[in-house]
């Protein structure tokens, strides 16, 4: 298949499914020659007709046409929450065309792996994937192409994905401006992006509910700022994502405790020289980690 040439579906446009999206019409079937279209399916018609009218998407489908739709698409972007996506796999196993890539943008995959052989027909191939990539506000009138460029997408290969359809992933990602793929198995993702991403939630929603008070932010510098920008968080999705990674979430959090008690530790003894070679050996490591992914 050739990308400019490809009928791509987007299952829920929202935020990502909008950004998805624009970035094909932008980066692959805005090529010379491309004869490729983008169709979509959403709960909200007003997603749909803005799409359309901003020549995003060449046609809309209601929830409940989508089977029409997915009968059509030779790569479908799956953009809804984990349990949902694993539904709709399951409620629509029959009406994928045969031979196409269908992929997710889940923030958690160990549910895929367990789920994905029970739920797939032989001729359809599930590529597991997680573009590293939003924004905070939610909605079709908050997504971007701009969102990719330079970010990271993270792809879970499964054995029997086909080689050539892993191929297509990867030039399709490329060609939206993702400029690292990342290839891993379920388990280390979930672990990582624990840590990097649903960890970071956590913090951050705690950072909030810790205030004194609403007002104390008019004295802020910035730190604060910075820090929560990610608690205006979407409760829903993030209290699906938490729990169904709670095993490996809950050991960052306690390695996250560990850390804090020794610094509340120092302040509290004083022990100026013992903060000093804390904080140090934080900046040190920060840095380190700065540079690692530099070389990634």
């Amino acid at each position: 298949m050739n990308l400019k040439d490809m009928t791509y579906g987007i299952v829920g446009l929202g935020i990502m499914g909008g950004s998805l999206a624009k970035s094909i019409r932008a980066n692959v079937l805005s090529m010379g020659g491309a004869t490729g279209k983008i169709l979509a399916c959403n709960r909200s018609r007003a997603s749909l007709e803005a799409a359309l009218s901003d020549g995003v998407i060449d046609q809309g489908f209601a929830s409940d046409q989508v089977r029409d739709m997915i009968k059509q698409c030779d790569l479908l972007f799956v953009c809804l929450y984990p349990s949902d996506t694993l539904g709709f796999l399951r409620d629509n196993k029959e009406f994928f065309k045969s031979g196409s890539i269908v992929t997710d943008i889940s923030g958690v995959k160990g549910i895929f792996e367990k789920s994905l052989p029970s739920l797939l027909r032989g001729d359809v191939d599930f590529i597991i994937g997680h573009p590293m990539a939003g924004g905070e506000k939610e909605g079709y009138a908050n997504s971007s192409d701009k969102f990719f460029i330079n970010h990271n997408y993270i792809l879970c290969p499964q054995e029997f994905n086909k080689k050539e359809n892993l191929d297509l992933m990867r030039g399709l990602v490329t060609a939206m401006g993702f400029t690292r793929i990342t290839e891993t198995s379920c388990g280390v993702h979930d672990n990582k992006i624990g840590f990097t991403s649903q960890l970071c939630h956590v913090i951050a929603s705690a950072l909030v509910q810790s205030a004194a008070d609403d007002g104390i932010t008019a004295f802020g510098g910035g730190s604060f700022e910075d820090l929560t920008r990610i608690a205006m968080i979407n409760a829903p999705l993030w209290t699906e994502l938490f729990t169904l990674n709670k095993e490996k979430l809950c050991a960052h959090i306690e390695n996250f405790e560990a850390e804090i008690s020794k610094i509340k530790s120092l302040i509290q003894n004083e022990d100026a020289a013992g903060l000093t070679e804390y904080l140090s050996a934080v900046r040190d490591r920060r840095l380190r980690m700065g540079s690692i992914r530099q070389k990634s």
